[in-house]
């Protein structure tokens, strides 16, 4: 069997350079979540990762007949907060452990992600996904600084558009209609197709290899 660095060597550049493994990403990912549960049985008031609705106002709702792209009627609308981001942000596709073309996600606010590929910013092509998936959705919203002042941050976040097989968020199920906020090395899945999405941020991404060199 090819090993990884033979595969990479076949033509996967852009992944050699980014330095990208999913089975590492998966097993940090699968001990920060154990490490939050943790945290969340010895701190219960500690609060949970944010879960908001959309805003259901005309401008933020999710529309049925009020948002029309080439012709198809569009399940979503963005919300007032909606911004695009100053920030890098990428998605890494992996097919099993083969790496895909990245996908940057930039100079739009938001990405829809489904079958048909006439309204699809990223197209999921996996029988068991829906035309109109998912939506990955750029918001700027508050947070709270150190010195206590208050700030905001323009944060990505998924939203599962009602799909037939479900939207999955380092392998649980989300429920549909709600934001989740997405960060760096998150690993998104849609419907029963194998392929993961891997979240990367830029910035952080060189903050940790420059923390790795030390």
């Amino acid at each position: 069997m090819m090993s990884k660095r033979d595969r990479y060597e076949r033509g996967e550049k852009y992944i050699k350079e980014e330095k990208i493994d999913r089975r590492t990403i998966k097993e940090e990912k699968d001990e920060k979540t154990n490490k939050r549960i943790k945290q969340e049985k010895d701190v219960p008031s500690e609060k949970p990762k944010e879960i908001e609705k959309p805003n259901y106002s005309l401008s933020g709702k999710l529309a049925e007949d009020t948002n029309t792209f080439n012709g198809v009627v569009i399940k979503y609308n963005e919300p007032p907060e909606a911004k695009i981001p100053i920030q890098k942000w990428r998605l890494f596709p992996f097919k099993g452990d083969d790496p895909l073309p990245c996908l940057y996600l930039r100079k739009q606010s938001a990405f829809l992600l489904g079958r048909d590929r006439s309204v699809a910013d990223i197209p999921i092509d996996h029988p068991s996904c829906s035309k109109q998936h998912a939506v990955l959705q750029f918001r700027c919203v508050s947070f709270e600084k150190k010195d206590g002042s208050t700030g905001k941050k323009t944060k990505p976040y998924i939203i599962d558009l009602a799909s037939s097989n479900g939207t999955y968020l380092n392998g649980e199920k989300i429920e549909a209609q709600r934001y989740y906020e997405l960060i760096h090395k998150d690993i998104l899945k849609f419907g029963y197709s194998s392929r993961e999405y891997v979240v990367m941020n830029e910035e952080v991404k060189e903050i940790d290899q420059i923390a790795e060199a030390k």
